[in-house]
């Protein structure tokens, strides 16, 4: 339990009750935060270190934005269990499928996110075929007068669309019987595919069935129509290239948020400030991602972004308070730094309250009523808020006291060095 500190009342600045109207804690006490530091630091310790276990084995959850794969949600119109959902997958070859239930408001509905590894990839020896199917120059085929040869033929990485440029506006009609010959190619059907680009008539568009389409086909035939919508709620795919981009392109934003703020406080107040507002944020941003994986959420961009925000968060209050400190070790010169911490700290706390509490409140919504990624990215915020309030009091400040004490030390040292030898005083050989 925090107990008064030792600050007498003439050090301590006195605020009358008239002062401030609302308050949490009392402006004229000072709790001894410093005396169970060495406790809450440990335990700091070994959740970091659990944490940073953990995500090594077994590994975190990660969305499909970091490995890739294809990932479509679903509203059904009625009751589905789950596992009927896998077995609609099943009979198309998809027998890895993560099928998960969408909370809203906490309880389970039937609308669930389903996730499959496989991409819709085309081979290249489709492409190639492809290719010689719209004429892509130089065609040499006997059918591919010159004015129906294409200049340019690219397909999207999902291999789920096919855009063409012609050297004349082309005729769709033959364009559709041309890509119906081509083996391994299906083309989605519908009045308005192949279409031209409004904006370059030279330009055709040509949708295919990617595997999200496959995954809603096998749904309505499997489950059936009637309890299906007409389409998914959303289709997402990402292949494995860009995953690995977007997983190294988060780590490094991480990194390099971090080495901003270091330089940052080095520069707003002191280099020994810096590692302990450092070691504080990478603390909260550990304990959000463990947090996460002890909840069996997932790692996606979503929470990578709630990281970076829970940093920007926290870094806020910690700048506040090293502020104060530093205020109060010019306005306090007889005080010990463990002394002016905890004064600091009591009072700002009801300030941190105040501003903690208020935006985890308007969090708290989002974490009842709101969807997978709003209860993700809510979920996250609060863990981080909560995190940075402690970190700052019990990591980055106990850190700053013994820097700060390594640094008197060295000084003392280095003076007692510098400091001139009494010399020796000579003795007089006796007669």
């Amino acid at each position: 339990m925090l107990r008064a500190s030792g600050l007498d009342g003439a050090r301590r600045p006195h605020y009358s009750s008239t002062t401030v109207t609302m308050r949490f804690f009392s402006l004229n006490r000072v709790y001894n935060f410093m005396r169970v530091a060495p406790i809450c630091g440990l335990a700091s310790l070994l959740v970091t270190v659990a944490t940073v276990v953990a995500l090594f084995y077994p590994g975190p959850k990660l969305g499909t934005d970091f490995i890739g794969g294809t990932e479509i949600e679903v509203a059904f119109t009625g009751s589905v269990p789950s596992d009927k959902v896998r077995s609609a997958l099943e009979t198309i070859g998809l027998h890895d499928a993560d099928v998960v239930a969408v909370r809203t408001g906490g309880a389970a509905t039937d609308r669930y996110i389903i996730r499959v590894s496989e991409v819709s990839t085309v081979s290249d020896v489709t492409q190639r075929a492809a290719e010689q199917r719209l004429c892509l120059a130089p065609a040499a085929e006997a059918d591919c007068p010159p004015e129906r040869h294409a200049t340019e033929v690219k397909f999207s990485p999902g291999g789920d669309r096919i855009t063409a440029r012609f050297a004349q506006a082309p005729d769709m009609k033959w364009l559709s019987e041309r890509l119906a010959g081509v083996p391994g190619l299906e083309v989605r059907p519908g009045p308005d595919n192949p279409r031209v680009d409004p904006r370059h008539p030279d330009k055709v568009v040509v949708e295919l069935l990617g595997t999200g389409d496959k995954m809603f086909d096998a749904l309505r035939a499997q489950i059936g129509a009637d309890l299906l919508p007409d389409a998914p709620m959303r289709v997402e795919w990402v292949g494995p290239k860009a995953g690995a981009q977007l997983r190294n392109a988060a780590l490094q934003s991480i990194a390099i948020t971090l080495i901003a703020i270091m330089a940052y406080v080095a520069v707003r107040f002191d280099l020994r400030y810096a590692p302990g507002a450092v070691l504080c944020l990478v603390h909260d941003a550990v304990v959000a991602i463990g947090a996460l994986m002890l909840a069996g959420k997932e790692l996606n961009l979503t929470v990578i972004a709630a990281v970076l925000t829970i940093i920007g968060f926290s870094v806020n209050d910690t700048v506040v308070i090293y502020d104060r400190v530093r205020e109060n070790m010019r306005r306090l010169r007889g005080a010990s730094f463990p002394e002016i911490i905890n004064l600091s700290v009591s009072e700002m706390m009801g300030r941190t309250v105040i501003t903690s509490g208020t935006a985890i409140l308007s969090l708290l919504p989002f974490l009842v009523w709101g969807t997978n990624a709003l209860q993700d990215f809510s979920f996250t915020l609060i863990v981080g808020m909560l995190s940075g309030v402690y970190s700052t009091v019990f990591v980055a400040l106990p850190l700053t006291h013994w820097l700060d004490r390594l640094l008197l030390a060295k000084r003392r040292t280095a003076s007692a060095r510098r400091a001139p030898q009494p010399r020796a005083k000579r003795e007089l050989n006796p007669l």
